[in-house]
C-alpha cells in the first residue's frame, strides 16, 4: 500500500499537466464518433420515449375546451379508476390517481409534470414542473351544460 501511493500521486500529477495541454490541442466544434452516436442514441431513446401511449381499450374519450382556445382530451376506464390518458397538444400521457382530501380527481404524469385535476365546475392542468398552468376552465359538455343552467 505504501508503495501504491507514490505511483498513484506521479500519475495524478501526471495527468493534470497533460489535460490542459490535451484541451488546447483538441477542437472544440468536432465531435467525436462516439459523443455523436451517444446523441443519436439518446435521441432515438426519447422518440421511443414520446412514441410510448397508453393502453386506451376500453376507454371512454371526453373533450375538454379550456379558456384561450386551449383543448385536452381525457379517456378513462370505468374499470381502472386509478389511471387516465390525456391527450395534450397531441401527445399521449399517462396520469396515475393522487388521493385527495378535498374530493377533487387528481390525476398526475411525475415524469412529464404534468397534473390533472377535475372538480365538478372545471378541470385545470398544470406543470409541476415549471410551477405554472398549462390550461385553465376546462369543461366538458356536462359542466358546460351545467354552468349554462346555473346563470
Amino acid at each position: 500500500m505504501k508503495k501504491l501511493f507514490p505511483v498513484l500521486v506521479l500519475l495524478g500529477a501526471g495527468m493534470s499537466a497533460a489535460l490542459p495541454q490535451a484541451f488546447a490541442e483538441t477542437p472544440a466544434a468536432t465531435p467525436h464518433k462516439k459523443t455523436a452516436k451517444h446523441a443519436h442514441q439518446h435521441a432515438a431513446a426519447k422518440a421511443d420515449d414520446d412514441d410510448r401511449q397508453p393502453d386506451l381499450a376500453g376507454h371512454v374519450r371526453v373533450d375538454f375546451n379550456c379558456e384561450l382556445g386551449n383543448k385536452l382530451s381525457i379517456y378513462e376506464n370505468t374499470a381502472d379508476t386509478k389511471r387516465i390518458g390525456l391527450r395534450w397538444h397531441k401527445k399521449m400521457h399517462e396520469l396515475t390517481r393522487v388521493e385527495t382530501t378535498t374530493g377533487a380527481h387528481r390525476f398526475e404524469d411525475k415524469e412529464a409534470g404534468l397534473v390533472w385535476i377535475n372538480i365538478p365546475a372545471k378541470g385545470i392542468l398544470l406543470d409541476s414542473k415549471k410551477g405554472q398552468q398549462l390550461a385553465n376552465e376546462c369543461r366538458n359538455n356536462q359542466q358546460v351544460m351545467a354552468k349554462n343552467s346555473a346563470s
